[in-house]
């Protein structure tokens, strides 16, 4: 919850100024242990993640086709929340073009909200990315093994902070990718 710290993390995310909703309990977190679980997954940390006010939310994978962003749920949950001020929903990947033969829904949404949405290309010699959905709340989701979609959602704080650590160094040599407007002579 907003100010309490877990071995030195901090648990904060979203705006501090109003009363905040609960974390919630390691035992409703839903498994990963199929496809159609990480979708599920995928919708319940988007949820969990905007009711708790989090700034940003990162979505990273080497590709994002086997995704819901054509979920209308999740687009649901993140267009009032991309309406606050100052959040961003930032992309992290290898490959965006699969996105525009998978998801129309998700690209035609896009373009309302390029303002708020990054998505950025690490270099090839940092490797595969690993899956996963966090953002400055404890909640994360992360995928171990993609072949048999297993995984875990987690609301531990010193797991989120360890995998932001990761990202953020992936972030910082990463360039942009996925224009919505490409720009031509």
């Amino acid at each position: 919850m907003a100010g309490q710290r877990l071995a030195g993390v901090p648990l904060t995310c979203g705006d501090d100024d109003m009363s905040e909703p609960a974390v919630p309990n390691e035992s409703d977190c839903p498994p990963i242990r199929s496809r159609g679980d990480f979708l599920a997954a995928v919708a319940w940390v988007v949820q969990q993640t905007v009711a708790l006010r989090a700034r940003q939310i990162d979505c990273v994978a080497d590709s994002f086709d086997e995704w819901p962003l054509d979920d209308a749920a999740v687009l649901d949950a993140l267009t009032p929340w991309l309406r606050l001020p100052q959040r961003r929903l930032v992309l992290l990947g290898r490959d965006f073009e699969s996105i525009r033969g998978a998801h129309p829904r998700f690209m035609a949404w896009r373009k309302d909200w390029s303002h708020a949405l990054d998505a950025w290309t690490p270099p090839e010699e940092m490797g595969p990315l690993p899956t996963l959905v966090l953002s400055d709340c404890p909640i994360t989701l992360q995928v171990m093994d993609t072949l048999q979609w297993r995984g875990r959602v987690s609301v531990e704080g010193r797991k989120a902070y360890l995998l932001r650590e990761q990202i953020d160094a992936y972030l910082q040599r990463s360039e942009r990718a996925f224009p919505v407007h490409h720009l031509g002579l």
